[in-house]
């Protein structure tokens, strides 16, 4: 896959300006194939927002944007990611607003982001499921299809009497934006003013591989801890399987409260192990992925064995580095391009030359002896079609004299 998709809706002012735009889920050039879950999508929104494109280039370079949350992006870490001059947090009106949940909304109010509700149709329910929390609400976007017309006169009168913005979303027709301005309403939003615009984000792999090698690079030169936790919860996905692979380690009966808890705990090459082996396990979409893991860290192994004490951790990286081409299916460049690790790692893993070039071809040998054994011990279980379409991608050529 070398596209990724989102969308952006703009938001206009009173005076038909850019306010800001709306940034949505999307996972084809036409629209939404599957929605995910919420936490899967806002992560999917936030990271090709900071990762895999330039946001000045997507917002402008002052623009602002809405990113839908739930219960879980709010609790999960990931908005400390953002900036608050350029996000605005959009809860979504289906959030779960438990103890925790409206702790975090009071820390990022605190911390200066600002904040709206998303789809509010002016309910008895609605009103008094966010009355509390409206002193900690910049902009309230009324859905202005779902709400009654009497209701939504007389619940954003009083909203705007908080000094709370508010958003007439979902206009349809230049009828109904003159109604709405004439009501009142501070900023507009919908189909009639601008329809979302599929933005196609180039990319040479998944955003997460990308925060995976930049944490390699961070822990291969001594980052901060800081650093470090930064870029583990720019995925939650991630988060979440770190702390369950670290309650799995009988030897920690501590109840983790923080990823930099984490990094302490697990120290920082277990960690480093831990990212390389995530990157094969789970980032792959490679069918033989599971299967290239194995013999990639047999082989870092192998190559650690044999390394003098000092050069064991880059020995072993430089093993399970080897085979990340293959694993993604791209050039090996691309893979390496940006995160600058030990030259004595790029010169194995891109020239195939330097200090450990001589363990890596051992390791290689015993590789090939074993999967030659392999073919040969299951070569009556194997699909001659399929063996013959290998040999020929692989530019071995068959005479049919032989045979």
């Amino acid at each position: 896959m070398n596209a990724v998709y989102l969308a952006k809706q703009k938001i206009f002012n009173r005076h038909g300006k850019l306010f800001a735009y709306e940034l949505l889920f999307r996972d084809h050039e036409f629209g939404i194939k599957k929605f995910p879950s919420n936490i899967q999508a806002t992560s999917h929104v936030v990271l090709n927002t900071l990762t895999n494109v330039d946001t000045n280039e997507l917002l402008g370079d002052e623009g602002i944007a809405f990113i839908n949350l739930d219960e879980h992006a709010l609790t999960s870490g990931i908005i400390d990611i953002l900036d608050k001059n350029r996000f605005i947090l959009e809860i979504l009106e289906t959030t779960d607003l438990n103890e925790k949940v409206v702790a975090n909304i009071k820390r990022y109010h605190k911390r200066g982001f600002k904040i709206a509700i998303d789809d509010f149709d002016c309910s008895v329910e609605m009103i008094k499921k966010f009355t509390p929390l409206l002193k900690y609400v910049h902009i309230v976007k009324m859905d202005v299809l779902a709400a009654e017309e009497e209701n939504l006169k007389n619940v954003m009168a009083k909203i705007k009497k908080l000094g709370i913005k508010v958003l007439a979303e979902k206009v349809e027709t230049e009828k109904d934006y003159n109604r709405y301005l004439e009501m009142g309403f501070d900023l507009f939003q919908g189909y009639y003013l601008h329809k979302p615009e599929v933005v196609e984000i180039d990319r040479y792999k998944d955003a997460t591989q990308l925060i995976i090698l930049n944490l390699i690079k961070l822990i291969k030169n001594d980052g901060a801890t800081s650093e470090i936790e930064f870029y583990i919860k720019q995925r939650a996905d991630l988060s979440y399987k770190l702390i369950k692979f670290i309650n799995n380690q009988a030897r920690f009966d501590t109840e983790v409260e923080s990823i930099s808890q984490i990094i302490t705990l697990l120290g920082r090459d277990k960690l480093l192990r831990w990212l390389l082996l995530y990157l094969y396990a789970e980032m792959s979409n490679n069918p033989v992925s599971e299967a290239m893991m194995s013999v990639a860290t047999k082989r870092a192994e192998k190559m650690e064995a044999e390394a003098a004490p000092r050069e064991k951790d880059k020995a072993y990286m430089s093993g399970m580095f080897s085979m990340l081409d293959a694993l993604f299916d791209t050039d090996i460049k691309e893979v390496m391009k940006g995160i600058k690790v030990d030259k004595d790692v790029t010169d194995l893993v891109l020239d195939k030359k330097g200090k450990f070039i001589s363990s890596f071809r051992r390791a290689e040998h015993l590789e090939r002896t074993y999967l030659k054994k392999l073919l040969c011990d299951n070569f009556d279980k194997i699909d001659i079609t399929l063996l013959i379409y290998a040999l020929e991608l692989s530019s071995v050529h068959i005479d049919a004299n032989e045979f």
